[in-house]
């Protein structure tokens, strides 16, 4: 169903509407580390209803969500920003884009109001992928890969609304597709 361009760090994935693995069903995914190894990237849009303060107890008040990044090493947190120039740290992934940081720095730019949830995301656990495996998932049309696209959406909250601009930004060809239903059985 999708066009298949090559992948690199930085890059959306889309899931194929209908893909069978449920843990990845109507997911973007963004790539924070691809090369001839592997990759790992985290979902974007399966949002849970933990607060990052109820994993962190130097900031217990904080609300800002954590994501399901995957189905891997769901006991470590990790996180991505574009507050470079706050945390002065983080490797960028995409332009505007940061994969991890400074902890400290973070922990104080929370606790002082200096960032917002808009602007960082916290996953428990990753995506990942074995040297080919991602590779033979585009092949077999259960990712559209998606190299351009304004950062911002990254930190899209609303988790539908992100998996649906993400494919309308794959172009005209597949604007169709963000209205494909979740369940068709049900039309």
């Amino acid at each position: 169903m999708f066009n298949e361009l090559d992948p690199q760090k930085g890059s959306l994935l889309i899931s194929e509407p209908f893909m069978l693995d449920p843990r990845f069903l109507r997911s973007v995914i963004l790539l924070c580390d691809h090369n001839s190894e592997g990759s790992l990237g985290f979902v974007l849009n399966n949002k849970t209803n933990v607060h990052i303060g109820q994993l962190l107890e130097s900031i217990p008040t904080c609300k800002f969500p954590v994501y399901l990044g995957g189905p891997v090493a769901q006991e470590s947190l990790f996180f991505v920003h574009n507050r470079f120039d706050l945390l002065l740290s983080g490797e960028e992934v995409a332009p505007g884009i940061y994969f991890g940081g400074d902890e400290e720095r973070l922990l104080d730019a929370i606790q002082s109001n200096k960032i917002q949830s808009e602007e960082i995301k916290f996953f428990v656990g990753y995506s990942g992928w074995s040297s080919e495996q991602l590779a033979n998932e585009i092949k077999e049309n259960s990712w559209a890969v998606q190299n351009k696209y304004h950062h911002q959406l990254v930190f899209e909250d609303n988790g539908e609304l992100l998996w649906k601009e993400a494919i309308i930004g794959l172009g005209p060809k597949y604007t169709h597709v963000a209205n494909f239903p979740k369940s068709p059985e049900l039309n």
